[in-house]
């Protein structure tokens, strides 16, 4: 298959200061909350999951991109325990995600659990000092990536393969884009005001800013999933409609992530006219615009880190 994978991205990638930090941290987290055998373990160490939270957060503090680093980490540990034989077991798959869940509303870890007392952690500290709204909004968000794990792996062994539509509400499920979005205004230690954060323009930026990651990544990742029965990937389901090569899909997927990222500009140029027509203030629209800027930065930094990380090539 061709290499040409990459989008044209018209919006900056800049990276934080504050790697080496987060770096020395993230290794005591995951000695902490052993996700991993070894916390330096050198396929790990080649994801480079701190340079993502540094792309994607690059005005967080020291502390604000440790936390983002651990949770980078806790989504690709999490996610990676159902690649094998436990990923097309749904009925086991269901009680792990459960109990997260429940973590979520105030329920005690398993102290015997790493899985559970990291993602406590990640949670207790990603609330602190947020507003009860915003943790409303992130517990639902969280429970949706959470929720959508059972259902990947029950289509893992459906006879019935997925349709676009279908594919789209798991794959924004377990992208988990959502929380990565909440965690714009929870490291930037603002929060949006809810008649901009929820108009449709803002609301389109959102959706395409999160789907066009999940786009890109599935042709990374194709290569990977396919041979072990993954079916939650756009290539397969453009191959099916349109009866093409692997490559073509994959060329398709791209353009169509491209188009995405024009839409992108777009919406973003005509912020200033909707902050004009809802009346914001100066500091509500310098809020507002605080996060439609921080949506499009983590997209410039996710594609930068995904076109070189060893998660996705070899090295």
């Amino acid at each position: 298959m061709s290499d040409d994978t990459s989008l044209q991205i018209p919006f900056p990638h800049r990276r934080s200061p504050h790697g080496t930090y987060a770096t020395a941290r993230h290794r005591d987290w995951l000695i902490r909350h052993p996700l991993l055998q070894d916390a330096d373990h050198p396929g790990y160490a080649h994801w480079e999951v701190v340079d993502l939270a540094a792309l994607g957060y690059p005005d967080a503090g020291p502390d604000e991109l440790a936390l983002a680093a651990d949770l980078m980490g806790f989504y690709f540990l999490f996610d990676d325990q159902f690649d094998g034989p436990l990923g097309r077991r749904p009925s086991e798959v269901a009680p792990i995600c459960e109990r997260l869940i429940a973590v979520l509303h105030g329920a005690r870890p398993d102290r015997g659990s790493p899985v559970e007392t990291a993602f406590a952690d990640l949670w207790n500290r990603s609330a602190h000092g947020m507003a009860a709204r915003w943790q409303a909004r992130a517990a639902y968000n969280w429970e949706y990536y959470l929720a959508s794990h059972p259902a990947e792996a029950a289509g893992r062994i459906s006879t019935r393969p997925p349709d676009r539509d279908g594919y789209l509400e798991l794959r924004r499920g377990t992208a988990a884009m959502e929380t990565i979005f909440d965690m714009v205004e929870r490291l930037g230690q603002f929060e949006v005001p809810a008649a901009v954060l929820h108009h449709p323009v803002l609301r389109q930026l959102r959706q395409l800013a999160a789907d066009i990651p999940s786009l890109s990544n599935d042709v990374r990742s194709y290569p990977l999933e396919a041979p072990r029965g993954d079916v939650n990937n756009l290539v397969m389901i453009v191959q099916r409609e349109r009866r093409c090569t692997a490559e073509e899909a994959c060329a398709a997927v791209i353009a169509e992530a491209q188009l995405m990222v024009e839409r992108c500009a777009e919406l973003h140029g005509r912020l200033p006219d909707v902050y004009r027509e809802l009346g914001l203030s100066r500091i509500e629209r310098t809020i507002a615009q605080r996060y439609a800027d921080g949506l499009l930065t983590w997209l410039a930094g996710y594609l930068s880190w995904e076109a070189r990380t060893g998660r996705y090539h070899s090295v």
